[in-house]
């Protein structure tokens, strides 16, 4: 063929109530190499080589987003806690409380509405992002995820819901900058920026997009953690639908980029030694050792095992809740907020911060408790142990409200950056009284559940793992108090503690323990973090999902998981396949292609021709037999049924073309007239096809033998290639043959991408009706296809593993009988059918 390809460009999603108010109808193209024409040898090998470049680029941009959120950032916070510190100092002698109160108010509030702002500009910058990328590397495309725009707003609005007080991290949007970056930076293009194109011929297919977006996500957590290992592994974690070796040391290298282009100027900018590599990603855990004085202190011993399982049961719990609380809050949401008016967003995003702001406050100068520094090493834990400890986490405690010689412990977990809060649960000892730990975890659990979700740029990594800190932290100081643990290192349970709640809300194993270990630096933490992950995602999976993929279910997002479960098995490809099929054929009048562009919403069409000549064999007694596949009459009755029912849902999409397609359908039958409906069918199994080629199309009033016809398979054409040759006029006459069409080739079918022209755009009156399109040149001849009696486990694992979008069912002798797309692999879909499939036995 003309362009060589082999697999779909976008998915087809049925059109169900679940999807009616969403704009999920676009999926990213196939998982192989798009071959350019007459690509030789040389040419291979620069494609291999522009590709390296490519990865190398994204990476250094990736870790200078990382940068300017980080500067700014701590300019922003240093700014705000300067002068809410030296109006707290003096208005507590003063008796002025209030006023520093509303000046914390009044930056927090700033920053909040700042950030709602950037968010109402483009909507998809709201949140972490990371269910939208594990949607687009899984095999849907979000519409807007990997714009310019996007990432601008994230970036932007990211540092101003840090600033503002909000319990919100910036390493989870730093993920899906990364990906934005992978996307866009390959392109040389973009339609934020339409004036400002370059002739670059490379990467012009999703597949190769969706790498690089592979490669953007782990240069985004490489930044984030300087975990470049980590970066990889949650790439191919957390959804990507297809993996190769060579992709595995693609993303590797540009997570390794990130890290260190980002460990350079932090250290130059920070320490004035350039090149020399002392900060690796914007939170690092610091290096966990025990006192040099204290001799029974060991980093964890065999018996402290016993305490991390433990542990990670309460996280999965702990993270379980988390999770029921905040998707209840996310279902509020979608149906009081989001229906209303922007500015209520922004009303909600403030009244967070106002909320926040004020517990804070207050919190700290009532609940916070004055505790007595010293320069001395004490036992016990009321005093603060200054010797050994590293600058930034001594310089970070506050006497808020406190004498002299005295410090607020809950001030100083308050009204600290999250980051260093952390440093102070992992690395002090002795300085947090079990009380306001306590308090700490309760109202941080509580505003951080309440803040996700809202409208602004937010990650959850760093307030779940500030949280679980807490929890760990608390734990060590009942087991030294009320146990008599001496030899228990507090920073090492502070650490297992973070792990067990981030683990539980967010249910990450792999990646998640390779980017804890590499952000303490640490290999003999290894084996107690993956051992409480495990237990916290066992625990929390017994109850819900990981928070992302609430959030993506509660999106309706077709996402498929890694497997399927035994138990479908029971199940085949004709079980699950969507018989009812909108067809084109070879040659089709550009009448034709029009009329089925315009009343559906299918991304693909099998290309097929008439197998009259097993016309008798087809229709025989009361089954419809198509030589190996038999349709029993219930079958038939359901799925025409289903037709009818998916069509009435159709009426809610916005097209004024298939809202009037749909009013003419009939509703669905009640099971008295069924008998009568196959009758009919039968009694006319002798009647003349309708003269289909090449002037009629495929119509939704057929009959169901008409429907059900025996349709020898050729191969499937993409309604953006059908769309382009329309654009492009492409076509001959009848009086002509089909040699005499003009042929397009790659570059020019391609040059469009991604935005390829909608048919309700084109002017109509510029084509002729009567002239014909040959598709053969333009078609993939050779898709996957699978038997209708493949079990559903062969089914799903080709589907996923190589990264298919439309799957033909194709029988013995070549006929069509069904596709399979995307939706009709979910797990919801699945349980359905074997549902009917056990009524039915």
């Amino acid at each position: 063929t003309i362009l060589g390809e082999t697999h779909e460009e976008e998915d087809e999603i049925l059109p169900r109530k679940d999807y009616e108010s969403l704009d999920y109808d676009r999926c990213i193209n196939d998982p192989y190499l798009e071959v350019l024409e007459s690509m030789d040898n040389k040419k291979a090998q620069r494609y291999e080589a522009v590709k390296w470049v490519m990865v190398f680029a994204i990476g250094v941009c990736t870790g200078l987003v990382g940068l300017f959120v980080d500067f700014f950032v701590r300019l922003l916070t240093q700014l705000k806690f300067q002068v809410v510190q030296s109006s707290v100092e003096e208005c507590t002698e003063k008796g002025c409380l209030a006023l520093s109160l509303l000046e914390l108010l009044g930056f927090n509030l700033t920053f909040v509405f700042l950030a709602s702002l950037l968010v109402l500009i483009q909507p998809v910058a709201a949140g972490s992002g990371i269910p939208e990328i594990k949607c687009y590397l899984n095999g849907v495309k979000v519409p807007g995820v990997v714009r310019l725009r996007t990432v601008v707003c994230k970036a932007a609005g990211v540092l101003f819901s840090v600033a503002g007080g909000l319990f919100v991290g910036k390493e989870g949007p730093m993920i899906h900058s990364g990906a934005v970056v992978g996307a866009g930076l390959p392109q040389f293009q973009s339609i934020s920026l339409r004036k400002i194109q370059f002739n670059f011929p490379y990467f012009r297919s999703d597949r190769d997009k969706r790498d690089f977006v592979s490669a953007g996500a782990a240069a985004g957590v490489a930044a984030a953690f300087g975990a470049p290992i980590g970066g990889t592994l949650f790439s191919l974690e957390e959804g990507s639908s297809f993996w190769n070796q060579g992709l595995t040391w693609k993303v590797l290298f540009c997570s390794m980029a990130a890290t260190f282009t980002l460990n350079f100027f932090r250290s130059g900018i920070q320490f004035g030694s350039w090149g020399s590599f002392q900060l690796p990603g914007l939170l690092n855990f610091g290096e966990f050792k025990c006192s040099e004085s204290d001799k029974k202190c060991h980093l964890w011993t065999a018996v402290d095992l016993g305490f991390f399982i433990l542990m990670g049961i309460v996280g999965g719990l702990l993270g379980a809740t988390f999770n029921c609380l905040n998707k209840r809050l996310a279902k509020y949401r979608m149906r009081n907020v989001h229906p209303k008016p922007k500015l209520v967003r922004v009303l909600e995003s403030l009244l967070v911060s106002l909320t926040t702001t004020v517990v804070v406050f207050v919190a700290s100068m009532v609940l916070g408790e004055c505790r007595q520094m010293s320069s001395t090493s004490h036992s016990g834990n009321d005093t603060l142990s200054l010797q050994g400890m590293s600058e930034d986490v001594n310089s970070s405690i506050k006497t808020f409200f406190c004498p002299n010689e005295t410090y607020n412990d809950m001030a100083t977990l308050f009204f600290n950056p999250q980051e260093s809060a952390i440093l102070q649960l992992f690395h002090q000892d002795g300085t947090f009284s079990p009380v306001t730990l306590s308090l700490f975890f309760l109202l941080y659990f509580l505003l951080s559940c309440w803040t996700y979700g809202i409208s602004v740029p937010s990650g959850l990594f760093v307030p779940s793992l500030l949280c679980g800190a807490a929890f760990g932290r608390l734990v060590a100081n009942l087991l030294k108090s009320y146990i008599g643990l001496d030899h228990i290192y507090s920073g090492t349970f502070a650490l297992v503690g973070a792990a067990a709640f981030l683990g539980g809300v967010v249910r990450m194993t792999i990646s998640l323990t390779v980017i804890l270990i590499e952000s303490t630096n640490e290999i003999t933490y290894g084996l107690p973090i993956m051992i409480t992950l495990m237990v916290a995602k066992w625990t929390g999976d017994f109850f819900n999902k990981g928070i992302y993929d609430i959030h993506v279910s509660l999106r309706g997002v077709p996402l498929l998981e890694w497997e399927t479960e035994v138990e479908m098995d029971k199940l085949r490809a004709s079980d699950i396949m969507e018989p009812n099929l909108t067809y084109v054929y070879p040659h089709t009048r550009i009448q034709s292609l029009v009329s089925i562009l315009r009343t559906t919403v299918h991304h693909a069409f099998p290309v097929v021709t008439e197998n009259r000549g097993n016309e008798r064999e087809f229709m025989k007694g009361n089954q419809l037999i198509s030589n190996n596949i038999k349709f029993k009459k219930s079958s038939i009755l359901t799925r025409a049924g289903e037709q009818r029912r998916r069509s009435q849902s159709m009426k809610s999409y916005p097209s004024s073309e298939l809202r009037n397609m749909c009013d003419e359908h009939i509703a669905t039958e009640e099971p008295p007239e069924k008998e009568d409906l196959l009758q009919q069918m039968l009694e006319r199994r002798y009647t003349p096809y309708p003269n289909l080629y090449p002037d009629q199309s495929p119509s939704e009033e057929w009959t169901m033998e008409e429907r059900f016809r025996p349709l020898t398979f050729h191969g499937l054409i993409l309604r953006s290639q059908l769309v382009t040759l329309l654009v492009r006029g492409v076509c001959y006459s009848e009086t002509q043959s089909s040699a005499s069409q003009p042929r397009l080739s790659h570059a020019e079918m391609s040059e469009d991408y991604p935005r390829y022209p909608d048919i309700h755009d084109l002017d109509l009156t510029l084509l002729n009706p009567r002239m014909i399109v040959d598709v053969t040149p333009y078609m993939n001849p050779s898709p996957f296809a699978v038997s209708p009696n493949t079990h559903v486990s062969q089914v799903f694992n080709l589907f996923r593993t190589m990264g298919l979008r439309h799957l033909p069912v194709v029988n013995a002798v070549g006929e069509i009988v069904g596709i399979i797309t995307r939706h009709n692999l979910t797990h919801e879909f699945l349980q359905a059918r074997l549902r009917q499939h056990y009524q039915t036995i």
